[in-house]
């Protein structure tokens, strides 16, 4: 069982930061794969970046030189670092962990937090 609780989402003009965090339970964190996923109105939920257990780190397209994934396993936190922030960035943030595969789920991550909106203004 683990339980994820995202924070640090809020309103940001363009070009601005934001750091979203992520707090997660349990003895299994530092062996789980972790992601962030967003999804805007009207959209379909997407990837966004993940961070296995060895801290091997994948982007999407649209984030990567913009966004840092990264993980604290002594605090059980993983956080999302976003610089130069778009308006097309805008999107409720979700917060994701993988303890087995899922194959109804994105990219089979299994537990999943409550989200935290971003907006970015023009």
């Amino acid at each position: 069982q683990v339980q994820l609780v995202e924070s640090g989402g809020g309103l940001v003009q363009a070009g601005g930061s934001l750091r979203l965090s992520c707090a997660a339970s349990g003895r299994t964190f530092s062996s789980s794969a972790m992601g962030w996923f967003r999804q805007a109105p009207g959209k379909e939920r997407e990837f966004v970046a993940t961070i296995s257990w060895s801290r091997t780190t994948n982007y999407s397209d649209s984030v990567k030189g913009r966004f840092t994934i990264s993980r604290d396993n002594a605090k059980n936190t993983v956080y999302l670092l976003m610089n130069s922030l778009k308006p097309e960035d805008t999107a409720v943030y979700y917060c994701a962990a993988k303890t087995r595969h899922d194959a109804t789920m994105p990219l089979g991550y299994n537990y999943w937090g409550q989200g935290t909106q971003v907006t970015v203004s023009s």
